[in-house]
């Protein structure tokens, strides 16, 4: 099987950006999906694999790279297909006031997962109606830009429901 290209998928939130990826190492070369990532330049890095996933990949230093270069970290591990448990959930709200900052300041937020789609989803959807949108028409509006974002209802539920 050959690698896939590493992407990053943008669209405006608020006055700053959201994007989605896939792990940095997806494509079969970490150091060039980091050269990726740190073109675009995000203020902020959301991921939302398992450190066994960073690993896996060879990202396991992925939070020091960045850290290096002055772009802030945060690591939500999620198991694939899932939504936050309790310990991500008292988490959200440090990260979620710290990604509003960074929307506010018209910055740019960059979330991965394994594939760029169910989890990075569920979290560029939450920030999306946390900035004020519908969650049925940012959903649309996140899957013109990423069709396979936001895999299941437990993920949808979550993310659209700022209550939760």
């Amino acid at each position: 099987m050959g690698s896939s290209k590493f992407a990053i998928y943008p669209l405006e939130v608020g006055a700053g950006q959201v994007a989605l990826s896939p792990i940095p190492g997806r494509s079969g070369a970490y150091e060039t999906d980091l050269s990726a990532v740190l073109h675009w330049a995000p203020d902020l890095v959301l991921t939302m694999t398992t450190q066994s996933e960073l690993d896996r990949m060879g990202a396991t230093n992925f939070g020091d790279d960045l850290a290096a270069v002055g772009i802030q970290w945060r690591h939500l591990p999620i198991v694939d297909f899932g939504a936050p448990d309790n310990h991500i959930k008292a988490m959200w709200g440090e990260v979620s006031r710290g990604s509003a900052d960074v929307l506010a300041n018209s910055g740019k937020i960059l979330i991965h997962c394994f594939g760029g789609c169910g989890r990075s989803g569920m979290v560029a959807l939450r920030l999306m109606v946390e900035a004020g949108e519908a969650p049925d028409l940012a959903l649309k509006r996140l899957r013109q830009t990423r069709p396979c974002a936001v895999e299941t209802e437990d993920q949808q539920e979550w993310a659209a429901n700022p209550s939760v």
